[in-house]
């Protein structure tokens, strides 16, 4: 018999389930459960983005692509970032992926060796530090304040900074905390990383995601330096309710893109043909379908901000994604606590805060990606489980 322990990678081994899917996966057994824990669009792709994949069926178009994508496509997305972003980019810079999560893996796999450290603000998106793993990279995380808006600041990113680090990440706008970056917080970060050779991931699938009147502002748009040393990392699932079709993209320096079509070519080859057709679409007639979720995530937002602090769960305003982040100290359990109680309880699935880090515990992430109906039914159902707590 093989002895399986004797011939798996260690370091796979030694990687944690992901916490999401955990909470997730009970939830589908449960009868009359709300999930509040996956962070998907309830919204159905736009007819105008599932037409253009269908007409790209009936047209026979189902080959390859080239490796970096239609080149359609990448045009599209350059005008797209231009137009929405202020942002500058030829298509040569860009390459389509298999989902933003791809584009994730190919800008670390392309920078890090083994030993770099890389800098995540924390808590975060789940799969950061186990890439970095994965490549034999060291993640060196900052905890991020509930005092300063969830952001990481110039001091702590100074601190953090050793002969060994490589890249930041910034994840904003943040998941799961909802916190965003503004103009005056990246020229801050802009400061210390002038006259380093610190690369940044710029996780901005959550850009179109902003509220409060002002729009997302990329590390890249600062300054040439930044701009130069930043890998922009963005996608198609949460602004253009996409996640099904698997395609996102990344942009940055031609030195950097180059190594990271190089690992895209052997592992992947292209992303889905019909996928980037429809996306197409997306880019560049979705402006106002766009527009008309964001401005039912923010009513969203409102309602699940004021039912939380209502029953007395801090909860702090998320400027950014669809998630809020509030804080569960006030009943004396810890997150996963919290969590397990409620589902068997109550029905309801949010997600501890520890799934995103240590640093989370305290706190539960739930996503506002539901119907009002929905959303009402589960602020109720928790507010009458944190009452049985109480009594």
């Amino acid at each position: 018999m093989i002895d399986y322990s004797r011939v798996l990678n260690d370091t796979v081994v030694g990687i944690k389930p992901s916490g999401i899917r955990k909470f997730f996966d009970i939830a589908r057994t449960l009868d009359g459960c709300i999930s509040l824990g996956v962070g998907e669009p309830d919204f159905v792709t736009p007819w105008a983005i599932r037409e253009a994949g269908i007409v790209s069926l009936e047209r026979g178009r189902t080959w390859y692509t080239g490796n970096s994508g239609l080149e359609p496509l990448r045009k599209s997305v350059c005008g797209y970032l231009k137009r929405r972003f202020d942002m500058n980019y030829e298509p040569d810079s860009v390459v389509i992926t298999v989902g933003g999560s791809e584009a994730i893996d190919l800008c670390v796999r392309a920078v890090i060796n083994s030993g770099d450290e890389v800098i995540i603000p924390m808590p975060c998106y789940v799969a950061y530090d186990p890439i970095v793993r994965l490549c034999g990279g060291v993640t060196v995380p900052v905890v991020t304040k509930a005092e300063n808006g969830f952001r990481i600041t110039g001091d702590e990113l100074r601190a953090a900074i050793t002969d060994r680090t490589k890249l930041l990440v910034l994840p904003f706008p943040n998941n799961p905390t909802g916190a965003v970056m503004r103009r005056e917080h990246l020229e801050e970060l802009a400061e210390v990383l002038r006259d380093t050779n610190i690369l940044v991931l710029s996780d901005e699938i959550y850009a179109e995601l902003t509220y409060g009147g002002e729009r997302h502002v990329s590390p890249a748009s600062i300054s040439d330096d930044m701009y130069a040393r930043t890998v922009i990392v963005n996608g198609f699932s949460k602004a253009f309710a996409m996640t099904g079709w698997r395609l996102g993209y990344c942009c940055g320096p031609d030195e950097i893109v180059r190594q990271m079509l190089k690992i895209h070519q052997f592992a992947i080859m292209c992303a889905p043909t019909t996928s980037q057709y429809a996306a197409i679409a997306a880019m560049e007639s979705c402006d106002g379908e766009v527009e008309k979720m964001v401005e039912e995530y923010a009513m969203r937002r409102r309602l699940m901000v004021d039912g939380f602090n209502r029953m007395g769960l801090t909860c702090a305003d998320p400027n950014g994604a669809f998630y809020v982040f509030p804080s569960i100290e006030s009943t004396g359990l810890t997150a996963d606590e919290f969590c397990e109680k409620l589902l068997y309880a109550q029905r309801v699935a949010v997600v501890p805060g520890t799934a995103f880090g240590d640093c989370g515990e305290g706190h539960i992430r739930a996503s506002y990606a539901q119907s009002v109906g929905q959303l009402s039914e589960a602020l109720r159902r928790i507010e009458k489980f944190v009452k049985e707590l109480k009594s």
